[in-house]
């Protein structure tokens, strides 16, 4: 490698990144190694509760290493309402078909990007996990290859075409890994949340696409002794849609939990400002006010109930503060929407129109014609995939 190369790459580590670095010449197909490391068939199942099917084909060439590339390990974050799920489809925006344009676009190559989880269209994420393979190839010199570039200014480039995207989808963060590390196989637990929001009015239009609204009360009580029946080992496919690739529906639940949270758009109350507050200004999260919908003590930046409104006449155009629930389920692997059916089941657990004994008959029965309708995907957020430590 020239001494220019060597400085032009240690400078480019340093500054943000400069889109001028692109390569502009046409891409070419990058080689790969002609023993692909072939995974076994059996673990071409769904790994999440996610979308799209991917082949045989497909999966196993993500073990297969592009010769003299490095391997990185990138997450992502991203609002899933204008993807049609992660997966690569035709004619469709996906995560992985706009992740592998971005890195494209940096290095002038066409990749090939492998998630550790599938999500539908609609369905979030904090950090799904992906793994790619990058040549790094001298534009000055063709043929010559140069030392990988460091995680950040990946990261840093990436994000720059994502950018200038649809705005949706963000690298959080890169690292190199082994070059047989595979980020779907290699995934050690998965932590889904899933957002309800329960009260009569909608929900304010920031709120848009990112619940599931339930217009009834919810028993919280009644959810939780539901998802205490669901924990564990169990044959879940009372919790298994049509098209599921498993080969069992057995999968141990590790957790799976109701937690009543502050709404997104949380908007405290004088009153509630003063109970959150401790005498140094950090957050004390305590204070029965913080969950409730009276508004009282409210000032401009507060939201209240439509009863407060009415009947004492408090400032006009206040909105309703919705309750929020977060369902948490955390297990190595999930099957084919097994959340969203279960979350489907929660929330006639909550309303009253199912009970803890029906609960216990849906999962016996082993059918998904058991349960009730699934919850809707954009309530659901992939919220963390975990590795080993050494990674």
């Amino acid at each position: 490698m020239s001494a220019a190369s060597s400085d032009a790459a240690d400078a480019a580590s340093k500054r943000p990144f400069d889109s001028s670095l692109a390569d502009p010449s046409p891409p070419s197909k990058l080689q790969r190694s002609s023993q692909p490391d072939i995974l076994p068939a059996e673990k071409l199942e769904s790994a999440a509760d996610g979308g799209g099917t991917v082949g045989p084909e497909s999966e196993a060439m993500g073990g297969a290493r592009i010769s003299r590339a490095q391997r990185y390990l990138v997450a992502v974050e991203y609002a899933g309402t204008r993807f049609s799920g992660s997966q690569q489809q035709p004619d469709k925006r996906t995560v992985v078909g706009v992740l592998e344009e971005a890195f494209q676009k940096f290095i002038g190559q066409p990749v090939s990007v492998f998630c550790s989880s599938r999500t539908d269209s609609g369905v979030h994420a904090l950090s799904n996990v992906c793994h790619v393979d990058v040549e790094r190839i001298s534009k000055r010199k063709p043929g010559e290859v140069l030392p990988p570039h460091d995680p950040g200014v990946v990261k840093r480039a990436v994000n720059h075409f994502l950018h200038k995207n649809e705005g949706d989808i963000m690298v959080t963060d890169v690292r190199c890994v082994a070059p047989d590390f595979h980020a779907r196989y290699k995934a050690l637990e998965r932590i889904y949340h899933y957002r309800l929001l329960c009260g009569p009015e909608r929900p304010s239009i920031f709120e848009k696409n990112s619940a599931w609204h339930i217009t009834e009360d919810l028993n919280i009580q009644a959810m939780k002794k539901a998802c205490n029946i669901l924990v564990g080992h169990h044959d879940f496919s009372s919790f298994r849609a049509i098209g599921c690739q498993a080969k069992s529906p057995v999968k141990t639940l590790d957790e799976l939990t109701v937690t009543e949270v502050f709404p997104f758009m949380f908007f405290p109350s004088s009153l509630e400002r003063s109970e959150m507050e401790s005498p140094d200004g950090s957050l004390v999260y305590s204070g029965a006010s913080l969950m409730g919908s009276s508004g009282e003590g409210s000032d401009n930046s507060s939201t209240t109930s439509a009863k407060s409104v009415s009947e004492n006449g408090q400032e006009f155009g206040k909105r309703l503060r919705h309750r929020c629930f977060v369902v948490t389920a955390r297990a190595q692997s999930f099957l084919y929407h097994q959340i969203r059916l279960m979350v489907g089941l929660l929330k006639v657990v909550g309303t009253g129109d199912k009970t803890t004994a029906d609960v216990e008959k849906i999962l016996d029965a082993k059918t998904v014609t058991a349960a009730p309708p699934m919850a809707p995907a954009c309530g659901l957020y992939l919220a963390n995939v975990k590795y080993d430590p050494i990674v």
